[in-house]
């Protein structure tokens, strides 16, 4: 006879599994429970890689001196103290892909089709994920991804995206990473626009520069400041066109831009930077009445509010929100439409 299976109660959100601070939810908790069973709303998933979020993962290399020994042994202490992996020092985690194991019976599969054997990216925060490595495999410290032996726990309220055919794996767990900012692109551009990109090399700046351009009459301004990043965005199609600056330094970007856009400055900015003190270069990028959208993770909104209010900019102040309504299938999209794109991130993510 079959032993019965036993799932812990259902919990949506997730709340059960927060060991420490309690009240709290499993986002904002200093440590979570990642031990089995399943409760009977969530998904068991055998993960192969983490994609840590690019801040994430630049301030795990420089405090472990690029040492990737030194980098893994960093990685498991951090998820074997909180159960998750949850950057203290950036606040954020990155994204799994792995194949479902295990279905709690009462799991949404109405709303989210999902089967036992799919290969999936989740679309939440390791930030708030329950993960448990039982070992690292390999490290790619060009493309942000850890590739392990481990499982994690997908909450109800979770969302998650099946990987396409028609593309490599890796490829698409890359673009489904950031595909919160070109549909946020999508919702803030409008025709006429000039958008201003900081950070405009990297994974998620080539999408929103992309998506961006397909407004009526849309300039693309791209800012960044490593040689590699230059020349990937050099001869696109979408990029009208390329600064190369520190974006720490406000005063060179405000100027560099101010000399691309003929005194105008931009009407929306966007930053995709993964190092932190990049707040003023957007705001004094952006004309008055405009709109800054911080996508990354390494900003200082303290910084960015007292910074625009100090220099008495009346610029619309966003905030990044990693989901929006079909994004991932916009992401992916924006893939298949573009050579441009499906080239740089075949080569640099297969």
């Amino acid at each position: 006879m079959t032993e019965k299976q036993t799932f812990r109660p259902a919990d949506p959100l997730g709340i059960q599994r927060v060991l420490e601070p309690k009240g709290v939810l499993p986002q904002q908790a200093e440590k979570l429970d990642p031990a089995l069973p399943i409760a009977e709303d969530e998904l068991l998933i055998e993960v192969e890689s983490l994609n840590i979020d690019s801040a994430s993962f630049h301030q795990i290399s420089k405090a472990c001196d690029g040492d990737v020994a030194k980098m893994e042994a960093h990685i498991l202490a951090l998820v074997g103290r909180r159960g998750k992996h949850h950057n203290p020092v950036t606040g954020s985690g990155g994204m799994l892909l792995g194949r479902v194991t295990q279905i709690g019976p009462n799991f949404p599969v109405g709303t989210k089709p999902v089967q036992v054997g799919d290969r999936i990216a989740t679309l939440v925060s390791l930030s708030l994920t329950p993960l448990h490595i039982r070992k690292i495999r390999s490290i790619h410290p060009k493309i942000d991804r850890v590739d392990i032996d481990g499982y994690a726990v997908l909450f109800a309220s979770g969302i998650f995206a099946r990987l396409p055919a028609d593309m490599p794996e890796t490829v698409a767990l890359a673009v489904l990473d950031v595909a919160g900012a070109p549909a946020q692109t999508r919702k803030l551009v409008q025709p006429g626009n000039t958008v201003a990109v900081v950070g405009g090399g990297g994974k998620s700046g080539l999408l929103c520069l992309y998506e961006a351009k397909r407004k009526t009459g849309v300039k693309t301004v791209a800012i960044d400041y490593s040689q590699a990043a230059l020349d990937r965005l050099s001869d696109l199609p979408f990029v009208d066109e390329i600064i190369q600056a520190d974006a720490r330094n406000g005063v060179e970007v405000m100027e560099k831009v101010w000399a691309a856009t003929k005194g105008q400055m931009a009407d929306v900015v966007i930053n995709v930077a993964n190092i932190p003190e990049t707040e003023m270069s957007c705001i004094l990028s952006c004309k008055q009445k405009g709109i800054v959208y911080f996508f990354s993770m390494a900003t200082s909104f303290t910084r960015a509010a007292l910074g625009a209010e100090g220099i008495g900019s009346d610029v619309d102040l966003r905030i990044g929100n990693g989901y929006t309504e079909g994004h991932a299938d916009l992401a992916l999209e924006l893939l298949r439409e573009s050579p441009e794109l499906r080239r740089i991130f075949t080569e640099q993510y297969s």
